[in-house]
C-alpha cells in the first residue's frame, strides 16, 4: 500500500490566530498541480497537524480526518494585471497600512503588525493617486527551497492578504475562500520585489481581488484571483 500524501502547515503560519494562512495553505494544496491553480477553503486549515492529500479526477481534496479542509484543481491562465506601481510608490504603501488597533488579525503570518520579527511583513496600503494597495518586499534566505529560490507556497502567501486589504475594511473580518494563482518566475532571497492588489467587485458579503508580484522594475512574477467572504455578524 503507498504511503498517503500529506501537507503540514508549521504553527508559525498562522492567518488567524488558531488556523493557517489561507495562502500558504492552499499554495501547498498546488504543489501537486502543475501551472495554474484553483483551491476553494472549505474549513480553517489546522496548524501542526497532517492533513491528507486525496486524489479526485484531475485535482485534489484536502482533509483532516474527515473534514473536507481545501479542494484543489487546475485553472486556465489568468489575464495580465495591471501595470506594476514604480518601486518608489510600492515604498509608500506602509504609510497608509491600518494600523494595529484596527487589524483582524495582528498576528497574521503574511501581514500582522505584530509578526515583524518572523513574519512577511506586507503592510500594503493605498499611497495617493495609486488604484491599488501595494508595497515592497525583499524575501530573506530563510524562505529558500531547495533550488535556492523563493518556494512557491510563500509566493501564493505573499499573493494573499494584499488582496483583502485591496477590498478594504467590512462591517465583519473576511476569510479568503477561493484562490487562483499563476507562478509565472520565482525570486531569489534578497530580491527586491513590489507587491499590489486591487478590488474587482464587491457582491454582498463576497468580495473579488486580484493580486501580483513583480521585480523591482516590473516584471511579473506571480499573480492571483480571489474570492474572501465577510463572516456573518454574530446573533445577539
Amino acid at each position: 500500500m503507498s504511503t498517503p500524501l500529506t501537507i503540514l502547515v508549521p504553527a508559525m503560519f498562522n492567518g488567524p490566530p488558531d488556523s493557517a494562512n489561507g495562502g500558504i495553505s492552499a499554495g501547498l494544496a498546488a504543489s501537486h498541480i502543475d501551472g495554474p491553480a484553483e483551491v476553494s477553503l472549505r474549513a480553517p486549515p489546522p496548524l501542526d497537524m497532517a492533513m491528507e492529500v486525496v486524489p479526485t479526477g484531475d485535482g485534489y481534496e484536502v482533509r483532516h480526518g474527515d473534514q473536507l479542509v481545501m479542494t484543489a484543481q487546475p485553472a486556465a491562465p489568468l489575464a495580465p494585471p495591471p501595470a506594476a506601481p514604480s518601486f518608489e510608490t510600492a515604498q509608500t504603501g506602509p504609510d497608509s497600512f491600518p494600523p494595529v488597533e484596527t487589524h483582524a488579525f495582528p498576528r497574521c503570518y503574511v501581514c500582522g503588525p505584530e509578526r515583524t520579527d518572523d513574519g512577511l511583513c506586507l503592510f500594503t496600503g493605498k499611497p495617493n493617486g495609486y488604484d491599488g494597495v501595494t508595497d515592497v518586499w525583499t524575501p530573506d534566505e530563510s524562505l529558500a527551497g531547495e533550488d535556492g529560490l523563493v518556494r512557491p507556497e510563500i509566493l501564493w502567501a505573499a499573493l494573499d492578504c494584499p488582496g483583502a486589504f485591496a477590498i478594504g475594511f467590512q462591517d465583519n473580518p473576511m476569510v479568503l475562500a477561493r484562490i487562483t494563482a499563476q507562478v509565472h518566475a520565482r525570486p531569489a532571497p534578497g530580491d527586491d520585489l513590489i507587491v499590489a492588489g486591487w478590488s474587482l467587485y464587491d457582491d454582498g458579503r463576497k468580495h473579488g481581488a486580484a493580486t501580483a508580484l513583480f521585480t523591482r522594475d516590473g516584471q511579473l512574477l506571480a499573480q492571483s484571483e480571489q474570492l474572501w467572504i465577510e463572516l456573518k455578524r454574530p446573533a445577539a
